[in-house]
């Protein structure tokens, strides 16, 4: 993948919303596989409700035997159905591996910033960003340009291209989503070439709107921390939606996914659908296994183009294989949880490596909160090298001249799905504004919140009993209870705190006035 951009493709404003679809892939299909059992007049109207939508012509896609691993290709774009191909373009780009023998759904996000040499019909290169292979091919060229410039093993069974234009609906139609939103999101149309967006931090229930603004904002952010921000949402939507609800909504959610999606021509049949089906059937309930692009971390801009630069071939290879490998559950590699009722021999002492004391600015965090409905806590211990997002100090600017007093920090109040008002606040902690290194301090009284449940660990450290959420290797989140509220320290976006610098901030949280 060398050489310069020849001739600059005009910039996208739909923006990367398509980290979601996943959560509303798999959703659709575990409802089509969970309310299939009533036989063939219920594939037929699958069938019916996918086929409102025409196929996609020539799909490049090899349709693998029933009951074999598939590996599905999801696009998110704006096209729809008899519009110009040319006119459109993609903001997902994402490779999804199923296995009846793996524990997890493996998922692999394509940066739509990557550079790519994009092969076109008249025998040419064009050097390019891998979306707009989209707008030059359509999915086809897409399949091909993955296969011919970044996984050159690649063999894609199924084609799912979702039009961002049923986001809303599909978001409202699965009851909305709670979401830890890590800053304030904020930026006027009026005056840049990015959507409107006005969202506060905290963890909050997001709706239809709202969340496509959310998932789609990228006005001050590259491209990974728009996909971790995406992948965040993808987990809470999957984690959220029961079965209770799949059932219930299982013919709204499939006619909002057929009047959105193109697919290939297989899943317009009722084998096609019975053997995809079966396999989700058996993925079902599995946790999304996240396998990070191999990028080379290199900033690369050609005008005002910034690409992102794919690693070498043998780490590409690498990262592949991860994506077509099977997760296999042992008892040896999970990680043991210490139920309330377990007492440690020895608890943990807290860690203090790479963190630094600041309680004074906690302090002065508490006071601009006023009264938060809660007693509130603040970290004696803060990660080196951040400081707290402060509406005076104006250090998290939005890149606007919007006030952030009410944002930083910020008390306010969680809608829960019974409608009651729970009252929360969020403080804010940065590290790096420019990359999007935002970290957390939440509390709130709703000692149910989504968020919180299933941790991965119990841990005592001090005299203080945590709960551990992890996601693969990185801890995401850290939680301490009272008989009052809950308290939450969040990691970044891209996860720049290690495990012991979350734990230890954790550890340190001290009232305040």
């Amino acid at each position: 993948m060398t050489g310069l951009l020849p001739s600059l493709i005009p910039k996208s404003r739909a923006g990367s919303v398509w980290r979601f679809v996943l959560a509303a892939v798999i959703v659709v299909l575990a409802s089509a596989a969970t309310t299939a059992v009533a036989g063939l007049l219920q594939f037929k109207q699958i069938a019916k409700y996918i086929s409102k939508t025409p196929a996609i012509k020539h799909a490049r896609v090899i349709i693998p035997d029933p009951g074999n691993p598939q590996t599905i290709l999801i696009l998110g774009s704006d096209h729809r159905a008899g519009a110009p191909q040319s006119q459109a373009n993609t903001d997902t780009i994402m490779l999804v591996r199923l296995d009846a023998s793996s524990s997890t759904i493996n998922v692999m996000s394509v940066p739509r910033d990557l550079q790519v040499e994009i092969p076109l019909a008249n025998g040419g290169i064009e050097t390019a960003k891998i979306n707009a292979a989209y707008s030059l091919g359509g999915p086809n060229l897409v399949v091909k340009t993955l296969q011919e410039d970044v996984f050159p093993e690649l063999q894609v069974n199924h084609i799912v291209d979702i039009n961002f234009s049923g986001f809303v609906d599909l978001v409202n139609a699965i009851g909305c989503v709670y979401t830890q939103v890590d800053h304030f999101y904020y930026n006027n149309t009026a005056y840049t070439d990015y959507s409107s967006i006005d969202i506060l931090p905290g963890y909050q229930k997001l709706c239809g709107t709202a969340a496509l603004s959310y998932v789609r904002f990228r006005h001050t952010d590259n491209d990974l921390v728009r996909e971790a921000r995406q992948q965040d949402f993808i987990r809470d939507a999957k984690d959220q939606y029961g079965q209770s609800n799949l059932i219930a909504n299982r013919d709204k959610l499939l006619k909002i996914f057929g009047a959105h999606t193109q697919t290939d021509p297989d899943l317009h049949t009722i084998d096609g659908l019975i053997n995809l089906f079966d396999l989700v059937a058996f993925s079902d309930g599995h946790a999304i296994k996240q396998i990070p692009f191999p990028t080379s971390n290199i900033d690369y801009v050609v005008g005002k183009q910034d690409y992102v630069l794919a690693a070498n071939f043998n780490v590409e290879e690498s990262a592949f294989n991860d994506l077509m490998a099977p997760t296999v559950s042992s008892s040896s590699s999970t990680t043991t949880t210490t139920t309330t009722s377990s007492t440690p021999a020895a608890p943990a002492s807290p860690p203090t490596a790479g963190l630094i004391p600041d309680l004074s600015d906690g302090k002065a965090q508490g006071a601009a909160l006023g009264d938060a409905g809660m007693p509130v806590y603040a970290p004696k211990l803060i990660a080196a090298g951040s400081q707290y997002c402060s509406a005076t100090l104006v250090n998290c600017t939005t890149g606007s001249q919007i006030s952030e007093v009410g944002a930083y920090p910020r008390a306010y109040v969680i809608d829960t799905p019974q409608h009651q008002a729970e009252a929360a606040y969020q403080m804010t902690l940065v590290l790096n504004p420019i990359l999007g290194q935002y970290y957390d301090v939440q509390g709130t009284t709703w000692k149910a919140a989504p968020a919180l449940v299933d941790p991965t660990e119990v841990r005592v450290v001090g005299a203080r009993k945590l709960d551990l959420y992890f996601e693969g290797a990185k801890l995401d989140q850290v939680a301490w209870r009272t008989p009052q509220a809950v308290y939450w320290i969040t990691n970044t976006l891209t996860d720049n705190l290690d495990k012991q610098e979350m734990i230890g901030i954790a550890a340190s949280l001290a009232r305040v006035p």
